[in-house]
């Protein structure tokens, strides 16, 4: 496997970071570059080149309160440009959770440069009525432990964002565990260690841009392949069933449900996800 390669790259007044690891096809992991190159096995990393990048939300010493510096055209706008300046070429873009969404936009606006496009734990948006949908899937499980850690944790979500509101979103993501976690006693404090967020950021893009989101725009014109990869037990967003109401509008939609994951599969079942992936991107030769 080679080694490690890691930097910046200048999007505007945004220092967004990027580690790049692993060999084989490359594979361009939207979010956090040191969120998520924890989340991904080192055996994937011996068949696909990694490359994790920052997006503005996570950009280190941002302190943007401008709404409009993070629009869906520019956070895509700045793949595209760390595409181009670390000479990547063609792409696999993957983006996990609302990065899912910054995902296929990417694939929509410049598909000259993706071969394949990767949607993992996401629902088709992230509306009242889909909320109401996870709301409704995990209140009809028979899980009563996993209900009770919950209520604790979200007894004490508004005096901890209180206490750190800058650290709102990885706060908020801790003391959900229970909903997105298959073992729901798991601790993903380490996951979260040394990651900076900019809540303008997440709050305008998770809170309006993704509540309001149509994904089907422009998938007629969309010809490369996806595949997505869902939880079971993923009570953090909307259930699969979900996509029931859109699969239909793409042209070619994998989707796979993992039995023993919740919110990461690609953490939780590891081996499962790593066959899976594998194989469907033998399956679907490069365009």
């Amino acid at each position: 496997m080679s080694g490690r390669d890691s930097g910046t790259i200048r999007c505007g007044r945004f220092t967004l970071q990027y580690a790049i690891e692993g060999e084989g096809r490359p594979v361009l992991v939207i979010g956090s570059a040191l969120y998520y190159p924890r989340l991904f096995s080192q055996n994937l990393r011996r068949h696909l080149r990694m490359v994790f990048m920052d997006h503005r939300g996570f950009a280190p010493g941002n302190d943007c309160t401008d709404a409009g510096e993070y629009t869906l055209e520019k956070l895509t706008g700045d793949i595209e440009q760390a595409r181009r300046d670390l000479g990547l070429g063609k792409v696999v873009i993957l983006g996990h959770s609302g990065h899912a969404f910054m995902a296929l936009d990417y694939a929509r606006r410049y598909p000259q440069h993706v071969s394949h496009v990767v949607m993992l734990n996401v629902a088709p948006d992230y509306s009242a009525a889909g909320h109401a949908a996870a709301e409704r899937y995990l209140a009809e499980s028979v899980c009563p432990e996993r209900k009770a850690a919950l209520a604790a944790n979200m007894a004490r979500l508004p005096a901890a964002m209180e206490a750190a509101p800058e650290k709102a979103f990885v706060t908020y993501c801790l003391l959900t565990g229970p909903k997105s976690w298959y073992d729901w006693t798991f601790d993903a404090a380490p996951l979260w260690d040394g990651i900076e967020t900019n809540m303008t950021m997440f709050n305008h893009v998770w809170g309006e841009v993704f509540r309001d989101i149509d994904i089907t725009a422009g998938l007629d014109a969309l010809d490369r392949p996806v595949f997505l990869g869902l939880g079971r037990y993923d009570y953090l967003v909307p259930p699969p069933w979900c996509w029931e109401a859109v699969r239909e509008r793409f042209r070619d939609l994998t989707i796979r449900v993992f039995e023993r994951s919740s919110h990461a599969p690609c953490f939780e079942e590891p081996a499962a996800f790593d066959a899976e992936l594998l194989g469907w991107l033998d399956s679907r030769p490069a365009v």
